[in-house]
């Protein structure tokens, strides 16, 4: 059985966010109140500058509406941080077309391999012929790892030698699943360092040759994010933001932190949607990410 995200946020839920629960349970709004908010907002991870603006925007309703009571918040901050993820754009993956190509992105230890892996599964079982391809050829390792995921998705992979050429192994991979009328290819790069120049300069070459070589790809370029490294993974996305389109984020490793609240720093500092979440170490274990489960999950 697959984990919910409300089963992944149980960390989130039971330490940061049940602290504000008890903190606006009882007594009147006062300026410790704000307070005590702002600080366990960070503390979530939900990065200075949207505490900033939530606990301004709630102080502002607070006035407007005539809330005295600090009971009477919560209701208004889960109103506030559902409005802060606003409507998820299409995603290009839902349609179906000749050949839809997937970037994805990533440092190493993000769980960037793993979640290739369970996105092959994932669409799989939504009807798709999808491929993968091993485009980390700076570790062997990585190419092993991908492999083995592949076997357990049930999904092809298309490989090279180790230390070989990303960009020629991607335009290998896009040839051959063409040949075969595959509908959907995911690409692994490597786990590059975003300070890397030389390897940022590699996954503009990857970028590149899916962009020649099918029309308006990559149809979706998509950063995996390891959420217990909190506010260092949103300055790992901005980077990657530089170099490729980055079209949205899958949070990785969300039910062993207690920084959820990162989620709304990725929409408002990134304009990022989140795509996905990882919710457990199980192929099964990813979920489509759902806004008002995702708020829900932090409070029941």
């Amino acid at each position: 059985m697959f984990k919910s995200i409300r089963d992944s946020l149980a960390r989130t839920r039971n330490s940061v966010f049940g602290q504000i629960a008890q903190t606006l349970g009882t007594g009147d709004i006062t300026e410790e109140t704000w307070e005590d908010l702002e600080d366990l907002l960070v503390q979530a991870d939900v990065g200075v500058p949207t505490t900033m603006y939530i606990t301004e925007t709630l102080r502002d309703r607070a006035k407007k509406e005539g809330l005295y009571r600090a009971d009477q918040l919560t209701q208004a901050l889960k109103e506030e941080l559902r409005a802060l993820l606003g409507e998820n754009p299409a995603f290009n993956l839902e349609e179906k077309r000749l050949l839809t190509v997937v970037l994805v992105v990533g440092v190493n230890g993000s769980g960037k391999t793993t979640t290739i892996g369970k996105l092959a599964r994932y669409y799989k079982t939504q009807g798709r012929d999808v491929v993968m391809v091993a485009a980390d050829t700076f570790r062997a390792a990585a190419i092993d790892q991908l492999k083995v995921w592949s076997e357990r998705a049930g999904v092809p992979i298309i490989s090279g030698q180790p230390g070989g050429d990303p960009a020629a192994i991607t335009y290998d991979g896009i040839r051959a699943t063409r040949a075969r009328k595959n509908d959907l290819l995911f690409i692994d790069t490597a786990g590059r360092l975003h300070n890397k120049f030389n390897l940022m300069k590699e996954l503009e070459k990857v970028y590149s040759t899916c962009a020649k070589s099918v029309h308006e790809a990559p149809h979706e370029v998509l950063i995996v994010l390891d959420a217990p490294t909190g506010q260092n993974a949103l300055l790992q996305a901005e980077k990657f933001k530089e170099v490729v389109n980055v079209t949205g984020v899958i949070l990785t490793k969300l039910d062993g932190t207690a920084k959820g609240g990162m989620v709304f720093a990725i929409y408002r500092d990134l304009g990022l949607p989140v795509r996905f979440i990882g919710t457990g170490e199980k192929i099964e274990d990813l979920a489509p990410f759902d806004a008002d489960q995702f708020v829900d999950g932090l409070f029941e």
